[in-house]
């Protein structure tokens, strides 16, 4: 087993530190408050893409948007050059940003992980739910992630309606994109992504399933040959012998990457209506790829 290089790792989480102050949107701002501006009708841009991107990873590290405004405002009497915007246009701005996961160039035979989690909408009031039996729901999030470079390769959120099943196909699309011309050899999944639909897309695209299938599965095709083929295979083999052919432990690569999140931003979304708790939840884990992986993470106009 190969031993973790201590200094390494201790330097790598102190160098996260500077994600979440880096003033260096300073450096070009004027340049690129005149590039945005080129073309546009209405009224004209005053702050860069850049400074919101700054904002974003304070947003998710600590601060609401009306301290932030507050947070510019201290810092502005520093730094002469800097403009303090108003809570409003920070809302405004973070709404119309996009998170674009680079195209990775991981090579052919990858393994991927798929997974989803639960994210509450608010810890707030929670003595009050529970007393009077309130439930306020989830959002969850769905991501795929390379098993070999813990990379996130996909993420989708949805409400708490939206089976898992469901949510393969557009995953491993979504996948497929970003790896530019690799090409995904297996995937690793639970028993929730257990369905003839699934089986029969990944076969399609000559992909291997490592999804656990139920214990009393029927070993006839009933609509999809490539599910019976793989549960004649587990049977044959035996639970253990089938995780060790298709290293089905891999696929805890997605629940590290959830417990990584949730420990450096909690276990909820402090936005109140759905589009800002994604797009919260969106820079939550698009600033965690970066932070993990050291890759340029794209936080963009639409």
């Amino acid at each position: 087993m190969q031993k973790r290089n201590w200094k390494e790792y201790n330097d790598q989480l102190v160098r996260r530190g500077e994600f979440y102050i880096s003033l260096d949107f300073m450096d070009n701002w004027e340049n690129e408050v005149k590039s945005m501006n080129e073309k546009k009708r209405g009224r004209p841009y005053q702050f860069p893409n850049s400074l919101m991107q700054f904002l974003a990873f304070v947003h998710i590290a600590f601060l609401p948007y009306r301290q932030m405004e507050g947070f510019l405002r201290k810092l502005s009497q520093y730094i002469p050059k800097l403009k303090a915007a108003d809570y409003s246009t920070i809302c405004k701005r973070m709404k119309k940003m996009d998170i674009k996961l680079p195209e990775e160039k991981l090579g052919n035979d990858m393994i991927v992980a798929l997974d989803s989690t639960g994210m509450k909408v608010s810890n707030r009031g929670e003595w009050m739910r529970e007393k009077w039996k309130r439930r306020r729901g989830w959002i969850k999030v769905h991501i795929v992630v390379d098993a070999k470079s813990k990379k996130l390769l996909a993420m989708e959120i949805t409400d708490e309606r939206t089976g898992d099943g469901k949510m393969l196909k557009p995953l491993v699309e979504k996948a497929e994109k970003n790896v530019g011309k690799g090409k995904i050899k297996r995937v690793s999944a639970d028993g929730a992504y257990d369905s003839k639909e699934n089986f029969e897309y990944l076969d399609g695209k000559g992909i291997e399933p490592a999804i656990k299938t139920r214990k009393n599965s029927s070993t006839r095709a009933r609509g999809s040959p490539a599910r019976a083929r793989h549960v004649r295979e587990m049977k044959e083999l035996g639970y253990e012998g089938w995780r060790d052919k298709y290293r089905y432990g891999q696929r805890w690569m997605a629940e590290t990457t959830f417990s990584r999140g949730k420990r450096e931003y909690g276990e909820y979304v402090t936005s109140r209506n759905l589009e800002n708790m994604v797009k919260e939840v969106e820079f939550q884990y698009g600033v965690l790829n970066l932070m993990m992986n050291e890759i340029p993470v794209y936080l963009a106009a639409k």
